[in-house]
């Protein structure tokens, strides 16, 4: 005991000056190649994300927090009220509510530790206040738990431990027992939760609900059944352990993050839908449910990080590639199913034939109407991406999570920042005659399953967090955005970087020094896209020569001086996009980019009445940037003149003849993260082609 406290004391130590509080702290971690750099350290100040940040922490926050905290639409709060004593009733609404809570609670940390804004401190205490009074002697927190014994007469709150574990209390489950509880799931989101508030506070009181938590789960793994112990999905805690390890460089918390990964492969009658039917350690591809599939994608990386076993990086390697490859939307979305059979866990000999539900598919099956692409999924893919990041330094990850934040997870909230959505297809249309589960519409509680709202909260209101990376005599630009960024490289010399740029609707970046060690030489990084084949940098209007080739970093490494000014200039042509022909439903199609940013058609941007399925993009179009408003939010929109299909009805026809039609019509796309912001209406971001 006193050698592990004395381990834990030396790592504390050891990276006191580091960058070791950011989102993932790798400052220590031996195979990272780049460390987040803190919370606190990046300032939006200027242009998309200044505007977009000021509704995230002036609207985004609080309306959800005023969702949460009435028990009317949600029992989010009440129920941890309920578990503390300080309110009567039953548990109510789905067993992860939990880790949807603290997931909402993380965002509001993040947002504190940039604005220092006394009253969400205030406000912050007073929920923790609660949360503290609900957890176990014994470390165990789950409201449905809690709950159910204390409405059967049992002291949840002594040391003896309890038998009940799931959402109804029923007599002999016993805690993990029933995978549906998601009780790892929520403890996962509650480790990130207390180490992000202590990050942002400096305090630890809900970290200490943590560390409690974590002692809990690494004992039930130690005691529980073979079976029982593997009965887990949508793993947030492979992420969560990970860095409680890195938080108090506690060992045994090492220990668990690489015996969960080794318990996969022990799993019976396991499923592609969890990622278990194999061991992951002979898994190549991406299978199943694609949120729990980039959950457990990320926590991954997160022990690869920390062990370097070249086995678990390899697999990780192939599944990004058969996911950027083969299943990834353009928008950076996952999870093509709504529901459907495994491509890989079908068997005749005996018959039987595994689910998926919002889960990868095989190779090449990207349908637009019906694509599920959760947002949790698409933020999990984030967060896979990032890890990977760190990892390697490749920037080809990094164009990944720019992709799927400007796409895929900025879809998933309306421009005021009060409407979610759950799942973010790429084609609407009234005319298609069924009805799909999730609504066509944002909304302010999602009563079916309300874990995206939350999950877009907080990884939105950390995307500052995201936009540098930090390393031994290394600064990474990893995304643009006018911004301010304060950081330390070794041995405790400040640096201060202002970047000023109207990213993403124009490549000029430029990026001034404003503090800078003397006589210190180390590189800073600029990002060039992916979809960037011309972009040019001077250095104080010196042009610098090099080959800046597009998804790579190049690297500007020079003894800085206060004053010096960067200037990226990186050409943003409109683009038509075409998938592979293997995409059936896209054969003959296109897509339009500008930057970063996927374009969508809306039908009240057609003119004349005409509906989407009428237009054509010529392969020559002349689409020119118009900046419009949507909401109160800014944004460039491309207008252009396309092609009219023929204009026969089809009603009641399933095939006929190929018409023609001479016709145009003027159209304007927006950017694909706006759509549905002006009223229900039809939408695609696929239109046919005419070359």
């Amino acid at each position: 005991m006193r050698k592990s406290l004395f381990i834990t004391f030396l790592f504390v130590v050891l990276t006191i000056t580091a960058q070791n509080k950011g989102l993932t702290n790798t400052s220590a971690s031996k195979f990272a190649k780049m460390s987040s750099t803190n919370i606190d350290a990046v300032k939006w100040t200027n242009g998309f994300w200044a505007e977009r940040y000021s509704v995230f922490k002036d609207s985004m926050i609080l309306s959800m927090w005023k969702t949460f905290d009435n028990p009317d639409l949600s029992h989010s709060f009440r129920n941890f009220e309920i578990a503390a004593g300080e309110a009567e009733g039953s548990h109510a609404g789905p067993p992860f509510h939990d880790g949807d809570f603290y997931k909402w609670l993380e965002g509001v940390a993040s947002v504190y530790a940039v604005t220092k804004d006394p009253k969400l401190d205030a406000l912050m205490d007073k929920i923790i206040a609660t949360i503290i009074k609900v957890q176990r002697a014994d470390g165990y927190i789950h409201t449905p738990v809690i709950i159910a014994e204390m409405n059967k007469g049992i002291d949840s709150h002594s040391n003896e431990s309890v038998e009940t574990g799931t959402k109804t209390g029923k007599k002999n489950d016993k805690a993990f027992e029933n995978r549906l509880n998601f009780e790892t799931y929520n403890l996962g989101h509650l480790m990130m939760a207390g180490i992000i508030h202590k990050r942002a506070t400096g305090k630890t009181t809900l970290f200490n609900v943590a560390v409690k938590a974590t002692d809990f789960l690494c004992h039930f793994y130690e005691t529980a059944s073979a079976e029982l112990a593997r009965n887990a999905i949508c793993p947030s805690h492979y992420m969560g352990v990970s860095e409680m390890y890195r938080e108090t460089g506690n060992p045994r918390y090492l220990e668990l993050s690489k015996n969960l990964i080794n318990i996969r492969g022990m799993v019976e009658n396991g499923t592609d839908d969890n990622q278990d039917r194999v061991p992951f350690r002979q898994q190549k591809t991406a299978m199943g449910h694609a949120v729990r599939a980039n959950y457990l994608y990320a926590g991954v990386a997160d022990v690869y990080a920390e062990t370097g076993e070249k086995l678990l990086l390899d697999n990780l390697e192939s599944i990004w590639k058969d996911i950027t490859t083969r299943k990834m939307y353009i928008t950076g979305a996952c999870g093509a199913l709504y529901d459907g059979t495994s491509p890989d866990g079908t068997n005749y000999k005996p018959d039987s034939i595994q689910k998926v539900h919002q889960s990868y598919g095989r190779p090449y099956q990207l349908p637009n109407s019906t694509a599920h692409n959760e947002t949790c999924a698409n933020i999990g893919n984030m967060l896979f991406n990032w890890r990977m990041l760190q990892v390697s330094g490749d920037a080809k990850y990094a164009d990944v999570l720019e992709t799927a934040l400007y796409n895929s997870v900025l879809s998933g909230v309306s421009l005021d920042g009060k409407r979610f959505f759950y799942t973010n297809p790429l084609r609407i249309s009234e005319d298609l005659p069924y009805t799909l589960r999730w609504s066509k519409e944002r909304e302010v509680y999602i009563k079916k399953c309300n874990c995206c709202p939350p999950n877009t909260v907080r990884t939105l209101c950390e995307a500052q967090d995201y936009a540098y990376s930090v390393g031994k005599n290394n600064i990474w630009c990893n995304l643009y955005g006018g911004s301010e960024f304060n950081t330390t490289l070794e041995p405790k010399q400040e640096v201060k970087l202002t970047q000023t740029t109207d990213y993403p609707w124009d490549g000029k970046v430029t990026i001034v020094v404003d503090k800078t060690p003397k006589k210190k030489i180390f590189s800073i990084n600029l990002r060039i896209p992916e979809w960037c084949d011309n972009a040019t940098i001077t250095v104080n209007g010196e042009s610098f020569v090099s080959d800046n080739k597009a998804n790579t970093y190049t690297s500007i490494n020079r003894q800085w001086k206060k004053g010096d000014k960067i200037e990226l200039n990186m050409e943003m042509k409109v683009r038509l996009i075409e998938s592979n022909p293997l995409v059936e439903e896209t054969r003959n199609q296109t897509a339009v980019k500008r930057g970063p940013i996927v374009y969508c058609l809306e039908g009240m941007d057609i003119a004349d009445g005409k509906k989407i399925d009428d237009v054509m993009i010529p392969a020559d179009i002349k689409l020119t940037p118009e900046k419009i408003v949507i909401d109160g939010s800014p944004i460039v929109a491309l207008k252009g003149t396309a092609r009219l299909a023929n204009e026969d009805s089809w009603k009641n026809t399933l095939y006929r003849e190929i018409g023609k039609s001479t016709k145009t019509v003027n159209v304007k796309l927006i950017p694909y993260y706006a759509w549905g912001n002006r009223g229900k209406m039809d939408m695609t971001v696929w239109m046919p082609l005419v070359k």
